[in-house]
């Protein structure tokens, strides 16, 4: 296993009043994400938990272009990872952020 922590400034506020959110079931070749709104309107961290070890340059990758993409400020993002490809897991990472925009 790997953990692996990213910390990122972002342009505005994630969307919505919800508080908290899952997204993903934690299989092989998926993901859950765990979104909760903890953090100044201005940042966003990412903590990922995977099987998958050695991928961290990835991960960076993904992470940053999705937080470029999505803007999520003020949210914490927990991952547990069972192998998802980038794509899987730039798809969840938007569910996190739209399921945080509907309901409170």
């Amino acid at each position: 296993m790997e953990d692996l922590k990213f910390s990122h400034r972002t342009r505005a506020r994630a969307n919505g009043l919800k508080r908290s959110t899952v997204v993903g079931v934690v299989a092989s070749g998926n993901l859950e994400v765990l979104a909760e709104r903890l953090l100044p309107d201005t940042e966003c961290a990412v903590e990922i938990r995977t099987s998958a070890v050695g991928f961290g340059d990835v991960w960076q990758a993904v992470i940053a272009d999705f937080v470029e993409r999505y803007s999520p400020g003020g949210l914490k993002l927990s991952i547990n990872d069972g192998g998802a490809r980038p794509d899987t897991v730039a798809l969840r990472l938007a569910q996190a952020v739209r399921a945080m925009e509907v309901g409170r």
